[in-house]
């Protein structure tokens, strides 16, 4: 029998606390209420994973970390009236009575009504209220409420639940006209008549069903998460088709790139992704193309999804700059793995000697266009300003002081500063780049290579200071402001170099491959990708990347150590499963132009795709790894490994004897 107390402890510190919910009174209640209690009998050693469980009725029990985020969002102090929509197994309702006085929960389902009513008595939860009714409708007898929560996706907000809110109350819910991309919003009525919301995450529900919600078929139709239940209609015709207009190679070293370097013609821009950021292949062959790109068509330089400080110290490597070495590790942030790695180390190796032979105006450069750096920037404008200007670096560094007590939790400043407990860092931040700027003409006299550095550190520095504190407005803005900064990165980089200039960037999947073409754009989102075809057209050329299974390095969850995950194979609703169909192990396919019709044709329906970031969770990847794409209007090639292994990370103690510039040293 599993130790359940300890398991529930550990649950609560590894995937509650360490993702951010931060109410003493919520993580005690869930320290406190038995999640196996809740669960079906067979399931009870998974009740602590990070993962929904099935119940009775074909309905799940929600994620924990979920049900801690939605209480909190509720902003409960003790002793409130609560109305619960959805009680599914009754888990949600005892957290909740832990902290409010009464909880009033209401379930559609007549089989799970009774159930939870029967359990929640059981283990004596007395103050918990169970009603089997249309949840859209709320439960007048009781109301107004102190708060209310919803555990399933409407259409809208239900009015009637509006007007059941107490003035000041608030009503946590998922919304969305797509079901499987709702957003979880809360609204506060702040009189009889006025109602304001915020969007705070992007989640995944079962629709709520009834009066004010979806109606039953519309419920049904509407349930992306259940396509795996569904009659799959045999599709080999298509596989057929991408084997017959796939381009097949043996290894990575024999691949025949003249096709693929025709078809990119004379693109300003190349984006390359990755469906994971821990496999071999990926990055291998995203180096063989970046090579042939830089000889062959001198693209002058390569940036990354990677901090802006890191990848300067392999810039300034490749390049042959003489700067002195740095005190501090680059790339040791977590996930380490994802540049540190004998991949990526090979590539810089190779620019660092193909440079030697170019004078420094064709030497091809390397950048970071990721915002995570707060900390590193601040600290490389301080360096830069002391040999420059000791006067503002003393002005610079009391201005960034107004950051330093977060150094170690960045995203602690964005929630005091949201919550009015510490004053925002926006006008230090902003106020120190107007600085830099306005003494551009005194400060490129001493070097525009560095000035240039200077600069963005500090664009980013305040980038980063806004990324922190709309984070908690929910995961489509700061998605929005990362990407649009890593496009304005790019464009940044693009003016730097001149107006011939050209850029390879690599990044993951779902940053380089048209956002428009996949459920990004029902959330409201956007990326580097699509942000780079409205401004470049077809001067730009995307290349995307997939797998059927194998190995990869990634974590369980964020700051988590890395672990070689086997890699299920694909689903039967995907895209992958599709290519893996093909019976083909390697290939380059062409979606753009170039591609046959009938394939394109084939393809444009939208179908699931696969992306594993630097955490991927195997026992929940339909939810928590696939979405919905439409393959040839999101990439201009995909190139397909069946079978994949996990990138080689390496130890700095692995590089004694080299240089103290060397990048990824000390």
């Amino acid at each position: 029998m599993p130790d359940f107390t300890q398991l529930r402890r550990d649950m609560v510190e590894h995937q509650i606390a360490a993702r951010g919910v931060r109410s003493a009174q919520v993580l005690d209640a869930l320290r406190e209420v038995p999640r196996e209690a809740f669960v079906p009998q067979a399931l009870q050693e998974f009740a602590y994973e990070d993962s929904p469980l099935p119940i009775e009725a074909e309905q799940t029990i929600s994620q924990p970390y979920i049900v801690a985020f939605m209480v909190e969002a509720l902003g409960l102090k003790g002793g409130e009236r609560v109305l619960e929509i959805g009680a599914g197994s009754g888990y949600a309702a005892a957290v909740l009575s832990r902290i409010a006085g009464e909880v009033y929960t209401v379930e559609r389902i007549g089989q799970l009504a009774e159930k939870a009513a029967s359990r929640l008595a059981d283990l004596g939860y007395d103050n918990v209220y169970v009603l089997h009714g249309d949840g859209t409708l709320g439960w007048a007898d009781h109301a107004p409420y102190d708060a209310i929560v919803v555990a399933a996706g409407g259409p809208s907000v239900p009015a009637t639940l509006k007007q059941q809110l107490k003035v000041g109350g608030r009503l946590v819910i998922p919304v969305g006209t797509d079901a499987r991309a709702q957003e979880l919003v809360r609204v506060t009525r702040r009189s009889e008549t006025e109602f304001t919301t915020e969007d705070i995450a992007d989640v995944r529900f079962v629709p709520l069903i009834g009066e004010q919600g979806w109606l039953p078929e519309e419920g049904e139709l509407a349930a992306f998460a259940r396509p795996v239940r569904k009659t799959r209609k045999p599709e080999g015709d298509v596989a057929r088709l991408i084997a017959s207009a796939s381009v097949p190679f043996d290894t990575i070293d024999d691949a025949d790139f003249s096709p693929l370097l025709h078809r990119i013609g004379n693109a300003k821009v190349v984006l390359i992704g990755e469906a994971t950021h821990g496999t071999s292949e990926f990055y291998r062959m995203r180096e063989r193309i970046s090579r042939a790109l830089i000889e062959t068509k001198g693209f002058t330089f390569v940036a990354i999804e990677g901090d802006w400080p890191d990848a300067a110290r392999i810039d300034h490597y490749v390049r042959h700059f003489e700067y002195s070495p740095r005190e501090w590790t680059a790339f040791a942030r977590f996930p380490q793995w994802m540049w540190r790695n004998n991949e990526v180390r090979s590539f810089v190796d190779w620019l660092r000697h193909r440079n030697r032979a170019h004078k420094l105006h064709r030497r091809t450069a390397f950048y970071g266009l990721d915002i995570y750096s707060l900390y590193t920037s601040i600290h490389e404008v301080l360096r830069y300003l002391e040999g420059v200007d000791p006067a503002t670096a003393r002005n610079a560094r009391e201005r960034y002081a107004c950051l330093t007590p977060w150094q170690t939790d960045p995203a602690a400043y964005g929630y005091a500063a949201l919550t009015g407990s510490y004053r925002t860092c926006e006008r230090d931040v902003v106020g120190m780049l107007k600085d830099i700027l306005i003494k551009q003409n005194v400060y490129m006299a001493e070097g525009g290579e560095r000035y240039f550095d200077a600069v963005h550190n500090a664009r980013l520095i305040a980038s980063a200071e806004l990324y922190y504190r709309i984070m908690y407005y929910g995961s489509r803005a700061s998605w929005n402001l990362r990407d649009t900064h890593m496009f304005e990165t790019l464009n940044a980089l693009l003016a730097h170099h001149g107006p011939d200039a050209k850029a390879i960037v690599w990044a993951h999947n779902s940053h380089v491959g048209n956002a428009r073409a996949t459920e990004m754009a029902a959330r409201g989102e956007t990326n580097i990708g699509a942000l780079c075809r409205e401004a470049f057209g077809d001067a730009l050329y995307t290349i995307g990347f997939g797998t059927d299974s194998g190995k990869v390095a990634a974590a369980p969850d964020w700051d988590g150590p890395m672990e070689i995950k086997s890699v299920r194979p694909a689903h039967p609703a995907s895209y992958e499963r599709l290519c893996h169909e093909a019976a083909i192990a390697n290939f380059l396919l062409p979606l753009g132009s170039a591609a046959p019709g009938d394939l394109r044709r084939a393809l444009i329906k939208p179908r699931l795709e696969r992306a594993i970031g630097v955490i991927y969770r195997p026992d929940t990847e339909l939810a928590s790894h696939y979405f919905q794409a439409v393959l040839p209007r999101q990439f201009d090639e995909y190139i397909w490994f069946d079978r994949t292994a996990a990138v080689s990370p390496f130890d700095t103690t692995e590089l004694a004897g080299l240089p103290d510039t060397y990048p990824f040293g000390l």
